[in-house]
């Protein structure tokens, strides 16, 4: 089948070419009708825009970079499918790098995401990524930044993340509200957002039911596979009787190091993971979780960033965006 073309669509329609083409941009000028009219023929034809002649015409690669700590992570290949769906909706492609958890890595691919003219940038900071001086300087260049879960409050740019304050509360308040006094708490480095949201709702959840905070009971770890263990071995000489992790790789972890010391979950502890992982209810036990609106969270970043391209959103969205997690209460914790 030949490409179908916007004057293919205005002969068809007998309308004129900057008619469909206002219509297909969702212009305020073109009435409703006609955009209805419109839409629905080019959807039946399966229309899209051409990317090198829009590129041409609007100044514009029609494409956006997208910029993760780690693509195998279950959470962030999920963002990024909330992510391509709608920029492929609204005509834009999507280039997809990994920084491993590396502020140098980062650096460089950003560094190839300007050089390859991206119209804009939805970054998730990495763990090694301190200083954030190179993306205020994007930032003062007009370059359209959109930054989401792992967040930086020295930029003003649109955010879009997980309520993690309220997710962790509710994991920490279901284990109190369950007996479980002693609780750990294993989770990500210090300096990271989301580590630090989950920290304090943790704590508020703890002060809510008047037990004090032991920060013996808490444990920083990165994202090495051999860690966790030594970690769990740590926090066990402290007799808890219950872990919430803050993570996928160290929820994961931390069941492995219980199950291979013959502790019995959830006679003897109790575990509950902040993790988007597809197989928590086939673990055993099932595994309870707080699962993240990865896709909500894609989508809704990909929104924020193209209308900030396109100039809908003149001014940055004022306050980040936290989008409500869901606890889903399995035998782990039961």
């Amino acid at each position: 089948m030949d490409t179908i073309t916007i004057k293919d669509i205005a002969r068809a329609l007998n309308l004129s070419t900057s008619t469909v083409s206002r219509a297909l941009r969702d212009s305020y000028e073109i009435n409703p009708e006609t955009k209805r009219l419109v839409t629905e023929y080019a959807e039946r034809l399966n229309y899209r825009p051409n990317p090198i002649a829009l590129s041409l015409k609007e100044n514009r690669s029609r494409v956006i970079a997208v910029i993760v700590p780690q693509i195998a992570n279950n959470f962030f290949s999920q963002v990024i499918n909330g992510i391509e769906a709608i920029a492929y909706n609204r005509g834009y492609h999507v280039i997809i790098f990994q920084s491993h958890e590396s502020y140098e890595r980062e650096m460089l691919t950003i560094q190839q995401a300007v050089a390859r003219k991206a119209d804009g940038l939805l970054i998730s900071l990495s763990s090694g990524t301190l200083d954030v001086t190179y993306l205020r300087e994007l930032q003062d260049k007009k370059l359209p930044i959109v930054l989401f879960d792992r967040v930086s409050a020295q930029l003003t740019s649109p955010s879009v993340s997980a309520d993690n304050f309220a997710g962790a509360f509710a994991a920490t308040e279901h284990l109190l509200q369950s007996g479980r006094r002693r609780i750990a708490h294993l989770t990500m480095p210090a300096h990271i957002s989301v580590t630090q949201e989950r920290l304090a709702g943790y704590r508020a959840a703890l002060e809510q039911y008047g037990i004090d905070y032991d920060e013996n009971l808490v444990r920083y770890g990165w994202f090495g596979q051999d860690e966790v263990e030594p970690l769990v071995d740590e926090l066990l000489t402290y007799t808890p009787d219950a872990f919430f992790a803050a993570g996928d790789r160290l929820t994961l972890g931390c069941l492995a190091a219980l199950k291979n010391r013959n502790i019995a979950i959830p006679d003897d502890m109790s575990l509950i993971g902040f993790t988007n992982s597809t197989v928590a209810d086939l673990l055993a036990p099932p595994l309870t979780t707080v699962e993240q609106p990865a896709l909500d969270i894609g989508q809704i970043a990909a929104e924020q960033l193209i209308n900030l391209i396109e100039g809908k959103q003149r001014d940055p969205q004022p306050n980040p965006i936290k989008i409500p997690t869901r606890l889903n209460i399995r035998a782990s914790s039961k």
